[in-house]
């Protein structure tokens, strides 16, 4: 394509130099023409010979003055002639270059596309974001395939992929990690404090500061870039505020603004039980404190498999009822062999007042009333799904030498990696509404007993066009439980069911210990033994 041009180009070239030259002769003829002849200063009087009179001065100065003009209008009518001719040679050869730079552009538009490359650098960083989970859910084919998202607060992080030398619970230690999320926080306020007409946001106007600023989450997908999800709020009116942005490689953009109204969000707590009150009790304290007294804005379905312990956790609930005048509770007894995910789906199909925004929960889990906004704000019916990482506790025996030694629940609530994990490969806790769960065919019922069925649900939604948002959770915790795997449990169930309950007794050095304790307890006698024998000596 490029030697196509060079005719034109070349003709370009020697038509300017022609007029270059020609205006370079024109000129110094000029200079020629007005200097005064030679013979003048001798004709002067005073330089040599007598002095004329009056009349021979006015004589010579008209005649230079009508040279001068002579030779000007001589210039002038020139100058316009190869103006005209100028013009007349351009407008021949514009055709010639349109064509050449069309043909051109052209070429270039097609290298781009048979590259998939954009043609411009904002439609670049569009089709970034068009192609990252933003707005869509992509379809996923494992529950292998998802970015989770790292959460974190101003100060802290709260990541998966820990290795050996990391904390699940770190402040960022690292510069460019400080920066980064103080950028994005800051980028975060400079759009609440100066909204766009574009922005879904009222319009009282309400100065944002870091220190409304309550939680974030962000990814890094590789080939993409990196979104973070920020939420901000009105502690005076509860009101949320919700910024996404994204950075696909280059600059921050803004993806959109909105305000987020949780006031009227009401959460179904989904809670599928056989035997366990001791369990369930713990677990009703837990949910008086934090629902009741705190949150107000929860159902509790409790799905009972079988009748023993069924009058304790209904007389439970009612002496909750009466003392707390609180009555958005539901027992359903089901007289069937225990099954989780049937008994989730009888708790769905249970709520009969149109949509509603559903947690999952098992009995041993603790959580606070920052996980039931998490909750409603990570949620969003027929968009969004909430996976939280839930943080599981080690065995307090081990990890504090001896049960009895063990402080009180909420002291062993911390992200340590002697006192719990991420539980990653659990999928059993989840937030997501009612109709999202019905539209996507709800549990397997055909899995019984424990595990699989969560997994079959949340490999359904990977392949959906849901976004699915998975992060660890610090206001979620696992409570350390003795696990009893069944053997009608089939050989896919047992083999994660034994995997759970190794990884849910203690951490890497504390398992170690115990793997190795005979060959500690050796060395102690040895070292016990070595200064007996030098005091006898």
């Amino acid at each position: 394509m490029p030697r196509r041009g060079l005719p034109v180009h070349g003709r370009l070239r020697w038509l300017f130099l022609g007029l270059l030259l020609l205006l370079v002769t024109l000129f110094f003829t000029y200079l020629l023409e007005c200097a005064p002849p030679g013979d003048i200063n001798r004709a002067l009087p005073g330089i040599a010979g007598e002095p004329s009179g009056k009349e021979y001065y006015q004589a010579l100065l008209q005649e230079q003055e009508e040279r001068h003009l002579s030779r000007a209008s001589s210039l002038k009518r020139q100058i316009a002639q190869l103006k005209q001719e100028l013009q007349e040679m351009s407008e021949k050869l514009k055709p010639l270059q349109e064509k050449k730079e069309l043909s051109e552009a052209q070429a270039l538009a097609e290298n781009k596309a048979e590259r998939g490359e954009p043609g411009d650098l904002l439609d670049y960083l569009h089709s970034q974001i068009d192609k990252a989970e933003v707005g869509a859910g992509a379809r996923l084919p494992s529950e292998y395939a998802v970015v989770p998202f790292e959460s974190f607060t101003s100060s802290k992080i709260y990541q998966l992929e820990m290795g050996l030398t990391r904390h699940p619970e770190e402040k960022p230690v690292r510069k460019d990690r400080r920066d980064e999320l103080a950028e994005v926080i800051e980028a975060a306020l400079e759009i609440l404090n100066n909204p766009d007409e574009e922005d879904d946001v009222p319009a009282r106007k309400q100065v944002y500061k870091e220190g409304h600023f309550i939680e974030g989450m962000h990814r890094t997908e590789r080939d993409k870039g990196s979104l973070y999800e920020l939420f901000f709020a009105e502690k005076e009116l509860g009101a949320i505020r919700h910024v996404t942005l994204f950075r696909p490689f280059g600059p921050l953009m803004k993806v959109r603004s909105a305000a987020v109204d949780t006031s009227a969000m009401i959460i179904d707590v989904i809670v599928p039980l056989a035997g366990r009150v001791e369990t369930f009790l713990q677990f009703l304290h837990n949910f008086r404190k934090v629902c009741v007294q705190q949150d107000r804005r929860v159902h509790l379905t409790v799905v009972y498999f079988g009748h023993e312990g069924l009058q304790e956790v209904k007389l439970s609930l009612e002496s909750m009822s009466r003392e707390e005048n609180f009555s958005n509770y539901t027992l359903i007894p089901v007289d069937e062999e225990f099954s989780r995910g049937r008994g989730l789906d009888i708790g769905a199909h249970a709520w009969n007042k149109g949509d509603v925004l559903m947690f999952f929960c098992d009995v041993d889990i603790h959580f606070t009333s920052d996980f039931l906004n998490s909750c409603r704000l990570h949620a969003s019916p027929n968009k969004k799904v909430f996976y939280p990482v839930v943080f599981s506790l080690y065995n307090p025996a081990i990890v504090y030498g001896n049960a009895e030694l063990a402080p009180p629940v909420e002291l062993q609530l911390v992200h340590k990696k002697d006192a719990g994990f991420w539980r990653d490969f659990g999928f059993g806790m989840t937030c997501q509404y009612r109709s999202d769960f019905l539209s996507i065919g709800g549990f397997d019922l055909e899995v019984k007993g424990w595990g699989v069925e969560d997994v079959h649900l949340y490999r359904k939604y990977l392949r959906s066009d849901l976004v699915v948002i998975r992060t660890p959770v610090r206001d979620l915790f696992h409570l350390w439980h003795e696990k009893q795997c069944a053997d009608e449990l089939t050989p896919e169930q047992y083999r994660m069911c034994i995997q759970s309950k190794a990884m849910n007794e203690a951490s890497h050095p504390h398992l170690g210990m115990l793997v190795f304790r005979e060959e500690i307890e050796a060395h102690l006698r040895k070292q016990a033994f070595k200064p007996q024998n030098k005091g006898e000596e």
